[in-house]
């Protein structure tokens, strides 16, 4: 039986006959498709995934303020993206922060503890499951982990990177999309100094090639047509990917264990490269985030859409990748705002647009950094020379 792994780092691949489709969420016609005529007839989904989900102080105050001051409420900071991440088959966002306890204050960095509410809001904007592996992972002890994991299960999200249990932690989590599984694995290479409890090392996940294979071979023995791996690594507010990313994404796609590679972590858009016939997506920068001090960079994200066909039975290939850039706005409200529609309407001022154009080809800029746009990476409304 043959399984197709998924790792976060980047990219997309074409393969035999011609179709042409139009995104109905940007109305840009979409790169063409190859497939052979018989594929065509086959299965095929849609992944979707996101940057970092972090909520510093500006971010809970937002949705404070958008609750009426009654509670907290996060679903209208996504209000522009949702259509595009809820039009996904699986849509996969990177949970950076513990949550706190019903009714506890939250608390920023350097040790986070977000308002439960978040979670209502990332399932309402169309998120079905996040990565939890992170250097942050640990904040709140154990503790953290089982609360948060316990409010991802009430708010009908999936997760993977840390766990409850031993058993939870040896059990890989698998989507069920339409009838095709879909495995989520999910790694990070440090806790910011912290440790889980003697005897609990397994309440999070980190980077080890070996034990990310291993994952992912018990994936695939659980009958996981496609597995998914977040990598939470890199140089915070780099472009490109560092020593160790590079040497991670190419020993775990070397093999036939991982399809294709998530990163998260840099807080900054990285580059997406093409290794073989796999793609590795190094940094898919913030979804959202504001951190003190302020830094633009962190503003920037980018929502990978892969499209997966199975192009003969129980064989899958990424068949398409597109890469729709995604800004930070701050005024008058904080709000996650999908730059190819954000350039494309008229009802904004000329200098808005004009300044979202230039944000949006910086950011294909940071995404072909590594020969993505050759290998087949579509950045939608960007320029040529984005």
């Amino acid at each position: 039986m043959t399984s197709i792994v998924i790792v976060v780092l980047g990219g997309g691949m074409v393969l035999g006959g011609l179709t042409k489709r139009t995104n109905t969420s940007t109305g840009q016609a979409e790169i063409p498709t190859m497939i052979s005529p018989s594929a065509a007839t086959l299965r095929e989904i849609t992944l979707l995934a996101a940057g970092d989900v972090i909520v510093h102080p500006p971010v809970w105050e937002q949705a404070r303020s958008d609750s009426g001051g009654n509670g907290y409420a996060f679903a209208p900071i996504f209000e522009d993206v949702s259509g595009t991440i809820g039009a996904a088959d699986l849509a996969l966002c990177h949970l950076e922060t513990p949550i706190a306890p019903a009714g506890a204050a939250p608390s920023g960095y350097p040790l986070f503890n977000a308002p439960a509410e978040l979670l209502d809001g990332l399932k309402q904007a169309g998120f079905d499951g996040c990565s939890t592996a992170s250097n942050h992972v640990l904040d709140q002890g154990f503790d953290g982990i089982k609360r948060t994991l316990d409010a991802m299960d009430a708010a009908g999200l999936g997760h993977a990177g840390s766990a409850r249990t031993a058993e939870e932690a040896a059990t890989p989590k698998i989507y069920d999309v339409g009838g095709v599984r879909v495995a989520h694995l999910s790694y990070t290479y440090g806790f910011n100094g912290l440790k889980p409890p003697a005897g609990k090392e397994w309440a999070a996940n980190l980077i080890d090639p070996s034990a990310i294979k291993a994952a992912a071979r018990k994936a695939r023995e659980s009958q996981a047509d496609i597995v998914v791996l977040s990598l939470h690594a890199g140089t915070e507010y780099k472009h490109t990917p560092n020593a160790d990313q590079e040497r991670w994404a190419k020993e775990v796609l070397a093999g036939p264990e991982i399809d294709v590679l998530l990163g998260h972590h840099s807080h900054s858009v990285q580059a997406v490269e093409q290794i073989g016939e796999k793609w590795a997506i190094y940094g898919l920068g913030n979804q959202v985030a504001r951190p003190t001090p302020q830094n633009d960079k962190d503003r920037e994200g980018v929502m990978v859409r892969l499209t997966l066909t199975e192009t003969a039975e129980r064989l899958w290939r990424v068949t398409k990748a597109e890469a729709i850039p995604t800004w930070l706005q701050l005024t008058p409200k904080l709000r996650v705002i999908e730059l190819p529609r954000a350039v494309a309407d008229e009802a904004l001022p000329a200098a808005t647009r004009k300044t979202y154009q230039a944000t949006l080809d910086r950011i294909a800029g940071h995404l072909r950094l590594r020969g993505a746009a050759a290998g087949g990476l579509m950045v939608f409304g960007a320029s040529e020379a984005g």
